[in-house]
């Protein structure tokens, strides 16, 4: 695997003498302006782990690599059964929480995208050289509750604690030769590809299944045929909910740009809380890097230069409306392709903010004339989500195929098989029939593996067959997705409160989730018309109240599409209940509810729970309110047929 500086034996290190071990270290560092600082804690840290493991046998790595987090856990240490993973904060006199939540997301890494790893014992430990030993529980170390503490002088004595079987040993030829599959959050996956990490290095590559690396190899051959030849080109990317079809655009995007810098290769969203968060998180990863190298920097600059990756494609449209003027870009990445609008959406809009009579043309249509002014060559790529259109005027698939259909013969159009197959992507024959006749159908251009439910890969189905109101289906489904994905529900928002933060470790993040219609929330403190800031929710640590962390502010469909975190609580609304087994689909006006009658708002309705209930990584639970006996607005049959549909699916409630 060589994910490590330096490994050998406990024995052999203890042999190997330390100016050989300090320049292997050295050989591999890379950050040079660090070095000085960085040598030093790597002498004092050989020095002390020669004389505190000289009663062990075992297996010992430094500067072992974190890809998913695109970090180096300072050592591994191997001992019969325990795996501990240590973090050394040389000359500190404190136990700090940022260096003990580093740890424990150390171990949850391994532990949860490391084969070898899943099922060991990893013991997190924080090493203050110059701190005061503390007491620690064995227990809720092991469970990764907490964090074993000493200093230089007892790590001996920690490590003991811990090696209970001294006949059960790891074989660490075995584990070191697992398979990673790390799945990171799409905030993570933006900074490691920013920072020049590849796609294989820090997300999982099933073999079995179609996955970004293939979809990714996929689109670079359309794009090198097309600039060879002169051609335009389209290919529409298609993924099961969380499969990371936004990653495999980011991952295009930044090929293309190292590629060749003359693409001007973008990746564009509508998706507004999205752009605001990856961007944020980009220039707050660039300024920390920068300032841990020494060098000066401000907040803006770093905004400044990390804002070309990710643009709005609102900022995009409103540009090339302005000018008439051929396009600098020619990779453009189109995320949530089936949001753009339709002619008539458009066409208000247009007249309403922009006082441009008769615009005449679709969302779609106007994104691809505009790449069409190229005179050479261009590629658009549009990701897709099935059953995720959840605003007024999105105009779905059939629209972009309209504009081809009617204005854009000339161009190569490559699709995923599965837009033909699947009654999420086109409802209708007409232009199913067209793109098998004209189009190229891609298996490589469908994402089948979900990366964002890393501990099932069946909750997206499960979520499908719920909202289809198929029992039996949901039932059989549930057996298994809560096996290692738990959904449980609660009419209790305290308890639901509590389960999330007793089931959180490190800096997992956890936050509530609802329906901007579910209005009558307020009643209960949870008011869904108070806007959030995206960023301060998806990025701000644990002690900021404008974090998901405070289970305060409340995210709506609008603000959580296209990203996740680790467990939601989905507060479930009025607005969508199951009465006489049927779906129920109200809106709320004044000072009551209104049913909704139209087919295409009851979808987006549907598809508000569809994204809220794929928005966590590691588990979720539902709070179904009960009603009120006086609030006319909140009567019981609004909340318990839902409830006790998802009692009859089976997932457990918490009291």
């Amino acid at each position: 695997m060589n994910r490590a500086y330096y490994n050998n034996s406990i024995l052999g290190f203890l042999k190997d003498d330390s100016n050989y071990i300090l320049g292997k270290l050295s050989l591999n560092h890379t950050n040079r302006h660090l070095e000085d600082l960085q040598k030093n804690a790597w002498v004092e840290q050989i020095e002390i782990l020669k004389r505190e493991l000289q009663e062990f046998e075992g297996e010992i790595y430094f500067e072992f690599q974190i890809p998913r987090m695109g970090k180096r856990v300072d050592n591994i240490i191997i001992i019969n059964d325990c795996i501990f993973v240590v973090e050394f904060k040389v000359g500190d006199e404190k136990y700090e929480k940022h260096a003990e939540l580093q740890v424990i997301d150390y171990s949850l890494d391994l532990q949860n995208f490391h084969e070898g790893s899943h099922h060991a014992k990893l013991i997190p430990v924080l090493v203050s050289t110059n701190a005061k030993a503390l007491p620690f529980n064995v227990d809720e170390v092991l469970e990764l509750n907490k964090v074993a503490k000493c200093n230089k002088f007892t790590i001996k004595e920690t490590l003991s604690e811990f090696l209970i079987n001294p006949y059960n040993k790891l074989d660490t030829i075995i584990w070191e030769n697992s398979k990673y599959k790390p799945t990171p959050t799409i905030i993570e996956f933006a900074q490691a590809l920013y920072k020049g990490h590849n796609v294989e290095e820090i997300s999982r590559h099933d073999s079995d299944k179609i996955n970004l690396t293939k979809t990714s190899d996929c689109i670079n051959r359309v794009i090198e045929y097309s600039k060879n030849n002169n051609k335009k080109s389209i290919c529409f990317i298609t993924g099961v909910p969380g499969a990371g079809k936004t990653l495999a655009g980011l991952n295009i995007a930044n090929e293309r740009m190292k590629a060749d810098e003359d693409e001007h290769a973008v990746f564009l969203s509508g998706n507004g809380p999205l752009v605001d968060v990856l961007r944020e998180a980009l220039a707050m990863d660039l300024f920390k890097t920068i300032k841990e190298n020494g060098e000066k920097i401000t907040k803006g600059d770093a905004r400044r230069r990390t804002s070309a990756f990710i643009q709005n494609i609102h900022h995009f449209r409103d540009e090339y409306l302005k000018n008439t003027i051929e396009p600098t870009e020619k990779v453009v990445v189109f995320d949530e392709a089936q949001r753009a609008w339709t002619k008539q959406q458009a066409n208000s809009f247009m007249k309403r903010k922009k006082g441009i009579e008769n615009f005449g043309m679709s969302e779609p249509e106007f994104l691809i004339d505009v790449m069409n002014r190229h005179q050479d060559w261009c590629t658009i790529v549009c990701l897709i989500g099935g059953g995720q259109e959840i605003n007024t005027g999105e105009a779905g698939l059939e629209e972009w195929v309209n504009a081809f259909e009617n204005n854009y013969k000339d161009w190569n159009i490559h699709f995923s098989n599965l837009i033909v197959d699947s009654p999420n992507y086109i409802k209708t024959d007409k232009h199913k029939n067209w793109l098998k006749n004209n189009a190229h159908s891609e298996q490589e251009l469908h994402l089948s593996a979900s990366v964002r439910s890393f501990r099932s890969e069946l909750v997206s189905e499960f979520v499908h067959e719920l909202l289809e109101l198929n029992l039996e289906k949901a039932r059989e489904l549930f057996l298994e997705v809560n096996k290692t994905f738990p959904i449980v529900l609660t009419r209790n928002l305290g308890k639901a409160k509590e389960w999330l933060r007793s089931k959180s470790k490190g800096t997992e993040r956890i936050g509530l989730v609802a329906s901007s219609g579910a209005r009558r929330l307020k009643a209960l403190g949870l008011d869904v018309k108070n806007e959030i800031s995206a960023p301060n929710w998806f990025l701000n640590d644990s002690d900021d109240i404008r974090s998901s962390y405070f289970l305060e502010d409340i995210a709506t469909e609008f603000d959580i599409q296209g990203l996740e975190i680790d467990r939601t609580c989905l507060t479930w609304g009025a607005n969508f209940h199951i009465d006489n087994h049927e779906w129920k689909y109200q809106s709320f006006k004044g000072t009551k509810w209104m049913n909704i009658n139209q087919e295409i708002s009851k979808d987006y309705l549907k598809n508000t729970y569809r994204v809220l209930l794929t928005r966590a990584r590691q588990g979720m639970i539902i709070f179904i309110p009960k009603g009120s006996d006086i609030d006319q607005t909140r009567p019981n049959s609004f909340y318990d047929g839902t409830y006790s549909y998802l009692k009859e699916i089976g997932l457990e409630e918490l009291f």
